[in-house]
């Protein structure tokens, strides 16, 4: 019979003298956005928005004149850019998350981070705000430029609430690549995700066109005409509209989108909470 363990021959506990603070938030933004600026598809697709919306914004500026701006705001001619550079948000919304199921580096976040509510929290954080800012800062630009340009006293009296609206536009188009992060993080494909929000946003206008054809099918396709991304964006920036007897109001659009991104942000985290990776 075996006496009592010395207690000089047991493993002694290691104490790192390195400090070891507790996970938090903080970090996994650190994390993200090091991420975030470290690969080249933010470069891209940021550099082509900013393209297509100062580029196409300055050249509709320099071919309008003053009295074209008397029942226009002076941002609207971002809104053509932006109509078309939504499309980079999306896919940068996409890529934050697709790009690392793709990689497999999803397995070392998840691994280095086991938290994953917290680690999609700061993806959805950190993509927002350079997101919104790299879209206001293009409208900025592009409303500056028709202000300097345009904005004599031909063009009318122009206040801030027309700025107002253009920021509220950015926060709508800021909201459609949140929600692409969201459709990204269900699918973990790029190209089936891009494919859905591409879907989300063009074809609500062709499919309610077709359904006002049929009668039956009218009331319907009038409602969808009425309420899709594009409208949403005109209304938002304060374009005139040759319906307005039936125009939704801008609280109606932020309502829809702010439901339908709410669901969808719902849905990702409880599919990324349930899988294995």
């Amino acid at each position: 019979m075996t006496g009592p363990t010395n207690t000089a021959d047991q493993p002694k506990t290691y104490s790192s003298p390195l400090p070891t603070p507790r996970p938090h938030l903080g970090h996994a933004l650190a994390s993200e956005w090091t991420k975030m600026i470290s690969v080249r598809s933010t470069v891209w697709t940021l550099g082509s928005l900013v393209l297509l919306v100062v580029g196409i914004g300055v050249l509709a500026v320099s071919e309008t004149r003053s009295a074209d701006y008397q029942e226009v705001p002076l941002t609207a001619p971002a809104l053509f850019g932006l109509l078309v550079g939504q499309i980079s948000v999306m896919v940068l919304g996409v890529l934050t998350i697709t790009s690392e199921y793709g990689t497999g580096l999803i397995r070392t976040t998840f691994t280095a981070a086991p938290d994953r509510a917290r680690v999609l929290t700061a993806k959805y954080l950190v993509f927002a705000t350079v997101a919104f800012l790299a879209v206001a800062g293009s409208v900025t630009v592009v409303g500056l430029a028709s202000a300097i340009l345009r904005g004599g006293a031909a063009s009318g009296r122009h206040g801030s609430g027309e700025w107002a609206h253009a920021l509220v536009g950015c926060f709508y188009v800021t909201l459609l690549g949140v929600l692409a992060l969201a459709v990204g993080a269900m699918l973990r494909h790029s190209a089936g995700a891009i494919t859905v929000m591409l879907g989300l946003v063009t074809l609500p206008p062709v499919i309610g066109g077709m359904l006002t054809m049929w009668e039956s099918m009218a009331p319907v396709g009038s409602t969808v005409l009425r309420y899709n991304a594009p409208v949403a964006l005109l209304q938002l920036f304060g374009l005139p509209n040759a319906d307005t007897g039936n125009v939704p109001g801008n609280a109606a659009h932020l309502l829809l989108i702010l439901l339908v991104t709410g669901a969808a942000v719902a849905g990702s985290y409880a599919m990324v909470g349930r899988r294995d990776v």
